[in-house]
């Protein structure tokens, strides 16, 4: 069977930020998840998404600077062990505004945080847009064996911390950093997840300099024992460069996250909304293949783009030229006059600017790569059908980006208007789940 016939609707509702508030704004705000499944423990799971949980309430301290309290991290992390039936969020420390609930003056302080620790103590604030994935850990002998456990990646954006202290980490607006998490070959458990002491330090993973603004990153672990290429990690982000040109780059490591390399893998072209590439995803066959998908959208409102593929066959040291593999519409039917971004519902309205950005997961046969189908899926919302019926569309390819399936709609009912969407393949390929 193929894998764009093996969708089904999943009626069950299980909450994941279990720890946040359900009161009150903006405490009670997550947006913008990521998930991910421990290849060697498939019962193991993290969340990782923008959380507010530490921020001060609106109707407290300064309100000019609300939803945000200078200084507080965004990147919450929430953990299941029993393959998402149940969810914990633990409780770490840092910079903090939680108790900030009233009308009194709201002063942060070092205290309870439910957002990625040590972020405050390497001058670091996290900024959310959350990427995470599972990869093998090394060895002492600087090899990469599911045998010796599982690190968990988390890569988010960060700034620098001026609340209180006037260093800065690194150069520019923003980066994108890393943080992980060990487990042991019997895999992670609560009370390791809930240890602020078993996270490393964040990673600065992009090369930055003054005028870099680094964002729109995903993170990916070679998890097929199988590959040439087991256990390097990739991040993929889009560089906003003071000279108003957006390179997609790409970031290789090849120990375990402790130290990066940088490169441009697409031309650097202007970033006004429409006529570029970003919104990247990165994934591994069971060869170590690696396959980066950006979206290169076109001009107009709404315009016709494409889905643009690129591959490293040497651990991501070099790359193809960009190919697009088909069209897509990017349902931009409204911009926003004051910040100049695609929104779904009109002025001032939520942004869609990335909903048609590609989303790519291959069926790698992880953890040990046998029984690899190396089918690639891909699926996104598309703006073809018109305003207020946009859909999510899935395509498919089972010889290596070569060709594809004709897009199909998969959201449903057909009343439904898709928004931003990911797809999930079993490692054998059987399975795929969808969700928007």
């Amino acid at each position: 069977m193929s894998a764009a016939a093996a969708l089904a609707v999943l009626s069950v509702d299980t909450r994941v930020t279990i720890g946040s508030p359900t009161t009150p704004f903006s405490q009670n705000k997550q947006n913008e998840p990521a998930l991910a499944v421990d290849a060697s423990h498939p019962h193991v799971l993290v969340a990782g998404a923008n959380d507010q949980i530490d921020m001060e309430a609106c109707n407290a301290g300064d309100p000019t600077t609300c939803p945000f309290t200078p200084g507080v991290g965004v990147s919450g992390v929430y953990f299941s062990f029993d393959s998402g039936t149940s969810w914990i969020q633990p409780t770490y420390t840092g910079w903090t505004a939680r108790g900030c609930l009233g009308p009194a003056a709201c002063v942060p302080h070092f205290g309870s945080i439910g957002t990625l620790p040590w972020y405050f103590e390497a001058g670091l604030v996290s900024q959310g847009d959350p990427a995470v994935a599972f990869g093998p850990r090394r060895g002492a002998n600087g090899k990469f064996s599911w045998a010796n456990g599982s690190r968990l990646y988390y890569a988010n954006l960060v700034s620098n911390f001026s609340a209180v202290r006037s260093e800065a980490a690194f150069k520019g607006f923003s980066a994108a950093a890393v943080s992980r998490l060990d487990a042991p070959p019997t895999g992670l458990t609560a009370t390791i997840a809930s240890t602020k002491a078993n996270w490393k330090p964040p990673v600065i993973v992009t090369k930055q300099n003054s005028a870099l603004f680094s964002d729109k990153e995903q993170i990916w672990a070679d998890n097929a024992a199988s590959s040439m290429f087991f256990g390097n990690v990739y991040v993929c982000n889009s560089a906003f460069r003071g000279s108003n040109a957006v390179p997609v780059m790409v970031s290789v490591s090849s120990d375990g996250g402790n130290t990066w390399t940088s490169q441009q893998v697409t031309t650097a072209t202007s970033n006004s909304h429409h006529g570029y590439r970003t919104g990247c995803t990165i994934r591994t066959d069971s060869h170590g293949v690696v396959y980066l998908a950006v979206t290169h959208f076109g001009v107009g409102t709404p315009a016709i783009g494409s889905h643009d593929l690129l591959k490293s066959f040497d651990g991501g040291h070099t790359w193809t030229k960009p190919v697009a593999i088909f069209l897509m519409n990017d349902a931009c039917y409204n911009l926003d006059p004051v910040f100049n971004e695609c929104t779904e519902d009109g002025i001032a309205g939520a942004r869609s600017d990335l909903a048609a950005s590609p989303a790519l997961d291959i069926a790698n046969g992880a953890p040990t790569g046998v029984g690899a189908t190396n089918e690639i899926v891909d699926a996104w919302a598309d703006g073809r059908f018109g305003l207020n019926h946009e859909k999510v569309l899935l395509s498919y390819s089972r010889n290596g980006g070569g060709t594809w399936s004709s897009p199909a709609v998969v959201s449903t009912p057909a009343t439904d208007r898709g928004f931003y969407a990911a797809p999930a393949i079993s490692p054998n390929g059987r399975d795929l789940y969808v969700v928007y």
